[in-house]
This record gives structure tokens, sequence and C-alpha cells, in this order.
């Protein structure tokens, strides 16, 4: 096997080289323009640990490998690498970008056929979550949450006595200012959490999709939920410690925290759900 793919090798490098050419300015937008931001800081520990993956899983594809012929596997990635191209020229990055992911797609498919992709199909799948979304998109799918989630802020801040109140988009604590996008920007962890829980149940659920699918769903509310600790936080740091306080150091503190509490909810979540079904279990056993 490893003397077929030095072969293989040997006579794509020209091929190969040309695609890097090809895919360089894709990649540079993305590292510095997308992965750079609050809302793309995900990527890079998506593509490294979906890349692990694919790897780790790879032997499983051995004895499904069968390369399509040449003409079929070229014309793949041919009209990918045109798709990339025309995206590029029409500057609709958005498109590009999943042309780019495509592209590694139909490479990976000239190298060990169809079938084998199937073998591969959630690391395939998951690494999606690195190919940053469209803003509009972003915009659509997360402002009525950030509305509802500083709306339940200042309602319970203001129900224990802090001098708070809300208009549109500005929270008004004390004789601070906070906007409700930058308070709310966190809401943007949905997707990496998402991806975070996909990875995590697949490796430790990967027989019992049903169960997948219920962590999965979980991980919306559990995100919504740090998200509004998140800015109860802010709010507060902002009302004791003033709004430099809430833009420094602690304002990336609170961004942290989101994190912890989703991704310790999600594990808390599995292990009570685990310790519910083997209860069920002893219990359907002793009766």
């Amino acid at each position: 096997m490893k003397r077929a793919s030095w072969n293989w090798l040997q006579h794509s490098w020209p091929v190969l080289l040309g695609l890097v050419a090809i895919t360089f300015p894709t990649w540079r937008f993305i590292t510095t323009e997308s992965w750079s931001t609050e809302q793309g800081s995900h990527g890079p520990l998506v593509l490294a640990s979906g890349l692990w993956l694919l790897v780790k899983m790879f032997p499983e594809t051995a004895e499904l490998r069968r390369r399509p012929p040449a003409w079929r596997a070229y014309g793949a990635i041919a009209a990918v690498a045109a798709a990339l191209i025309l995206f590029r020229t029409a500057a609709v990055i958005e498109l590009e970008v999943y042309a780019l992911y495509a592209l590694f797609v139909a490479i990976l498919y000239s190298y060990i056929g169809a079938r084998a992709l199937q073998i591969l199909w959630f690391p395939l799948f998951y690494l999606l979550f690195a190919v940053p979304l469209p803003d509009s998109l972003v915009a659509a799918l997360t402002n009525p949450l950030k509305m509802w989630i500083s709306e339940t802020a200042v309602s319970f801040l203001h129900l224990i006595g802090y001098p708070i109140a809300s208009a549109g988009v500005m929270i008004q604590i004390g004789q601070y200012q906070l906007l409700v996008a930058a308070a709310c920007a966190g809401l943007n962890s949905l997707i990496t959490l998402t991806a975070l829980t996909l990875f995590y149940v697949y490796l430790s659920h990967r027989a019992n999709w049903r169960y997948m699918a219920v962590l999965i769903a979980a991980a919306v509310p559990v995100a919504i939920f740090s998200n509004l600790i998140r800015v109860l936080l802010l709010i507060l740091i902002t009302y004791h410690g003033g709004e430099a306080a809430a833009q420094g150091f602690l304002h990336n503190f609170a961004g942290m925290t989101t994190f912890v509490i989703s991704l310790a909810t999600i594990y808390l979540l599995d292990l009570a759900v685990q310790k519910s079904l083997r209860w069920t279990q002893e219990r359907q056993a002793n009766s």
C-alpha cells in the first residue's frame, strides 16, 4: 500500500502543486480574515481535530478503497477547481470557501473512491464547521436570540435590584451603556459548541445514533443558557468595574466561561443520562 501511495504521489505531484497555487489565496483569506475573528476563531480547532479523526479512521477504509477511473477523478477535480476560480473572480468568498472544501473531497475521492468516502462521512461532515458561514446567515440565526438573551438578562438584574434598563440594542446599567451586539457576541459560539459536541458525542457514542441525536439537540439550549450567563457577567463587570474592565481581560474571561459552562454541561448531561440508563437496565434485570 505504501508503494502504491508513493507511485501515486510521483505521478500526481504536478497536479497537487497546481492545486496549492490555486487554493493559496482562499487559504490566506480564511486564516487572516475569518479565523482571526471571534466568529471564526473555532476554525483551526475544528480543522485540526477533524483531520486527526480523518487520519484515525482512514485505516477502516482499507478494504473498500478503489480508485475511480482517471477521467472521472480528474474530471471532478477540474470541475471543482474551475468553480473555485469562478467564485473568486466573482468575489463570492463564501462560495469560494465551500468550493475549496469540495476540492479537498474531490481529491480524496480520486484516491480512495466513493465507497471508502462513505466510511469517512462523519469527519468530512465535521470539517464543514471549519468553513466560515456567511455573515448574513449568522446574523439571521443569532439576532433574535441576542435580543431575547439581552431582555432576559435585563429583566433578571432589574428583579434583584440593579439599576438597569434596555432600549432597542442598548443596555443602560447605572452610568454605563452596553451594546447588545457586543454583549451577545459570544452567541457565535453556538456554532463552535455544536461542532465540539458532535466531535465528543461521535467519539463516545458512535454506535448509538439515537443517543447522539439527543445530545446534539441539547447543544443548542446549552449554548443559549451559557451565553445568558456570559451576558450577565459582562453587565455586572461593566457596572462594578467600568467599561475598561468589561472590554479587557475580563471580557475574554467571560467568553472562556461560556465554553467551560457549555462543555461541562454537555459532559455532565451525558454522565447523568448514562447513569440513568444503567439504573433503568439494572432495575429491569432485577424485576
